[in-house]
């Protein structure tokens, strides 16, 4: 058995796959799951070391999960890693999200979120679609803004630099609290209610895990400003949609910008909302379309990539989850 079979079960594109033969192509075997039969599929998935996914759920099924006694490395293309099924997954498996793969583009897609709602851009808009032409209404400076950015990753960094540009000072929450360049403050979960109370911004870009999932609840949306911007870009479970609704819907100079959805089709199979968030005017939205600029799948592949590389080198690799931290 080629004890450096990489298998890739999702459908690459011609470019996708070039750059992975041309990353990989010299130190492993690679297998391509939609280019084999079904008798070669499990073969390959019995033979293999390494897995390269995209949406685990989809490409690898519960019946193929016996199958995967040989593979000892799971890389994502995904960012996030809360759709794969650790519990159900072999214990010596050792998974790596792509974190920060899509950093650039999400800060952008932020900042983009939070300009608009800070400069009432949706509102008045709106206002102008019916004939009112409300010139008086201030909007909002970002200059002078304190951004609460829960989440202090590739993502967190990326939109602090773009913030500190406008003149924001930037309160950030990460595991350990470790200080970071860029940030006035650096806590962690513990000090959320300090950051949440402080910020005029706050943006959600942690990872969803046990600790953060329902995150955000009534109680912690009463600790922020009652003219403050969330916005997020994560995961939507991080924040109970119950009361973000209700928190938004009551208070009407709070700004929301959602652009990751609690029932999505990527791991759901369909879109949904379970309360009519579009309908208030205070509520801006995007299909979870925050990395989708051109050239970013690409990029986000050869970073998946790179880091199996870097494992089949005995090298260090990057974002690998904690099973204890599975959602």
């Amino acid at each position: 058995m080629d004890k450096r079979r990489v298998v890739v079960p999702f459908k690459a594109t011609a470019e996708q796959k070039a750059l992975i033969v041309e990353v990989l192509g010299s130190s492993a075997n690679l297998v391509f799951l939609n280019e084999v039969n079904s008798a070669e599929r499990g073969r390959a998935l019995t033979e293999a070391t390494v897995l390269l996914s995209w949406n685990f759920p989809r490409e690898i099924l519960p019946q193929d999960y016996p199958l995967l006694g040989n593979i000892s490395f799971v890389q994502l293309v995904s960012a996030g890693a809360n759709h794969v099924p650790m519990a159900d997954l072999p214990a010596h498996l050792v998974v790596a999200s792509n974190a920060g793969a899509y950093a650039a583009p999400m800060a952008e897609h932020v900042m983009a979120m939070t300009l608009a709602l800070a400069k009432r851009l949706l509102v008045q808009n709106q206002k102008l679609q019916r004939g009112e032409f409300d010139q008086l209404t201030p909007n909002r400076s970002l200059s002078g803004m304190t951004a609460g950015i829960l989440g202090f990753g590739g993502i967190g960094r990326a939109t602090a630099r773009l913030m500190r540009a406008f003149g924001m000072k930037i309160y950030a929450i990460n595991r350990t609290g470790a200080k970071s360049e860029g940030a006035d403050f650096v806590g962690t979960l513990g000090d959320l209610e300090r950051v949440l109370r402080s910020s005029d911004v706050v943006v959600v870009s942690l990872p969803l895990s046990k600790a953060t999932r329902g995150l955000i609840n009534s109680e912690k949306l009463g600790w922020m400003k009652s003219d403050a911007i969330l916005v997020n870009v994560a995961r939507g479970a991080i924040i109970d949609e119950e009361a973000l609704y209700d928190h938004a819907k009551t208070h009407p100079s709070f700004m929301v910008g959602i652009d990751a959805w609690w029932t999505e089709p990527f791991f759901h199979g369909k879109f949904n909302m379970g309360h009519p968030f579009l309908e208030l005017p205070n509520v801006l939205g995007s299909p979870h379309n925050s990395a989708i600029v051109p050239g970013a799948i690409l990029e986000g592949v050869r970073q998946a990539v790179e880091n199996i590389r870097r494992f089949l080198q005995g090298q260090p690799v990057r974002g690998i989850v904690r099973p204890e931290d599975a959602a």
